[in-house]
């Protein structure tokens, strides 16, 4: 039975951490040849939501607090799940508890995005509302969006 793990990055055993970049890399990188710089200084001040099935790590998000990604706004980030599991809902089951987690960590504080662009129906399913027009980020087509809570 799979379950969720939480932890502010300096709670990260040395094999989380591995397995969230491992996980990143074979997505962000690898399946969607898109070379850019992962590890970008903003993971030691998030919180970081993993679910595991027992040693396997399935899909992994980072909850980011205000000041971070955004000034006025408080984030979640390299929400990704494995390839080879991805028609299982673990997406879904994934931004179910992400938006449980901010709602504690983070009370009434508006959420913003930066979605890759094909996925903005998904996230349109949780409240996100598009801001402004689409934008080449990583050389992906991404769009803006927010939830006011």
């Amino acid at each position: 039975m799979p379950v969720f793990i939480l932890k502010h990055f300096n709670e990260l055993s040395v094999q989380q951490l591995y397995d969230a970049l491992q996980l990143r890399e074979a997505v962000f990188q690898i399946e969607q040849d898109c070379i850019y710089k992962d590890v970008d200084d903003k993971d030691k001040h998030c919180c970081h939501l993993f679910l595991y099935e027992k040693e396997e790590l399935l899909a992994y998000c980072r909850l980011v607090p205000k000041g971070i990604s955004y000034d006025e706004y408080v984030s979640i980030g390299r929400v990704v799940s494995q390839t080879q599991r991805r028609k299982e809902g673990l997406g879904r089951t994934l931004m179910q508890e992400a938006m449980r987690q901010m709602q504690q960590l983070f009370p009434n504080e508006p959420i913003k995005i930066s979605a890759q662009l094909y996925l903005q129906k998904f996230y349109e399913s949780y409240g996100f509302v598009v801001e402004g027009e689409w934008y080449i980020e990583d050389h992906i087509p991404h769009i803006a969006m927010i939830k006011n809570n």
